[in-house]
């Protein structure tokens, strides 16, 4: 089997209203979308979050590495993407590009053998444990606003919910009792920051308040790159530090397992490389007694959490709640029963793009 042609378009999938977390406002999703053909007859899908510079790395650095090439061939071709671009990144843009082809590459190995992708990848459970994602900043979103949506995530069957902090640190303490009144004491509750916090000290103070809430994880509470903070952070503290959704390759997350700097890592196949270096980062983390909760992309991490022995949940966004939504172009979104996410039987991933819906998103 070769590669005969690499596509890739840019999309746009606006939000209907505008929506917070600590750094930024977001009115849109921008994805970098792939399709990988073969002489066989076989494409695989792929995807990123990133958007037009995604894309347009996609065809001026990576497309010509893999033309002709066996897409079996996956730790070569990987090899080939990440030194042949060493000098233009080692995470970032081009990271997200390779992460793009590399889960095309899979779907079709997963479609040439027949089989779901997880069962190739190991098959250690059939279903894996979800947990619903929400608790954004809204215009007019107050305490009583957040603690329903909370509760309706728990009414759909959740036992496990995450929301957003690091906006003001004295309103969100508020915002977390809220919460952990609303769903009980039985229900798992993770807080986000999105590295809000400035420095170690503000984090571990903020963090101590909230600690009686029986909080699940703390997540990315300074920026990625401080992982003194972070060691200090974790160590300091006596719930869970979950970071590693930024992290462009193995190498960083060795870095974070040998500073200490986190007791729980998120690796997000869209960004670290795609399937070939997440599994790399599981296993290694593996060694370490680390568990693995990824972010995002759910259709593709259910697939990985399912094959990995240490990988604990899947993030999940409900479409209605309209802050994630790569469910817009999908033809049959995978749906949650009871905070579980059953594995689909199709070969390779079980996506199926509605084609669509991607060219009215399509961007230029």
């Amino acid at each position: 089997m070769k590669i005969t042609d690499v596509r890739s378009v840019a999309i746009s999938i606006p939000l209907a209203v505008p929506t917070a977390f600590s750094t930024r406002l977001v009115t849109a999703r921008e994805f970098a979308v792939v399709w990988i053909d073969t002489d066989e007859g076989i494409t695989g899908v792929g995807y990123a979050y990133g958007g037009r510079l995604i894309h347009s790395a996609i065809e001026t650095n990576l497309k010509g590495l893999l033309i002709g090439e066996d897409p079996f061939a996956v730790e070569r071709l990987w090899e080939r993407m990440f030194r042949e671009t060493l000098l233009l990144g080692r995470q970032g843009v081009i990271m997200r590009g390779i992460s793009a082809l590399d889960i095309a590459l899979w779907d079709i190995i997963g479609k040439a053998a027949g089989q779901p992708l997880y069962k190739l990848l190991g098959g250690y459970r059939n279903e894996v444990p979800a947990y619903a994602s929400g608790g954004y900043y809204r215009e007019g979103k107050g305490l009583r606003e957040l603690a329903a949506e909370m509760e309706r995530y728990v009414e759909r069957g959740f036992r496990a919910l995450k929301m957003k902090v690091g906006g003001s640190p004295k309103e969100d303490i508020e915002r977390v009792r809220a919460v952990r009144d609303a769903i009980g004491p039985d229900v798992q509750l993770a807080v986000d920051a999105n590295n809000a916090f400035a420095d170690a000290a503000s984090a571990i103070r903020w963090g101590r308040a909230i600690e009686k809430y029986d909080i699940w994880w703390f997540e990315e509470p300074v920026m990625p790159d401080n992982l003194a903070a972070g060691t200090e952070i974790a160590a300091a503290l006596d719930m869970p530090v979950a970071t590693g959704e930024l992290e462009g390759n193995r190498y960083a997350f060795r870095n974070i397992l040998e500073r200490g700097a986190a007791d729980i890592l998120q690796p997000d196949v869209g960004v670290v490389g795609g399937i070939t270096e997440w599994l790399k980062v599981a296993h290694m983390a593996s060694a370490w007694d680390i568990p693995i909760a990824p972010h995002w992309f759910w259709d593709v991490h259910a697939h990985l959490v399912a094959a990995t022995a240490n990988s604990i949940t899947v993030e999940y966004f409900y479409l209605d709640e309209d802050v994630f939504n790569t469910d817009r172009i999908m033809k049959e979104p995978m749906a949650p029963v009871g905070g579980k996410l059953r594995l689909p039987q199709k070969p390779g991933l079980g996506i199926e793009l509605d084609e669509a819906a991607v060219e009215r998103y399509k961007i230029e």
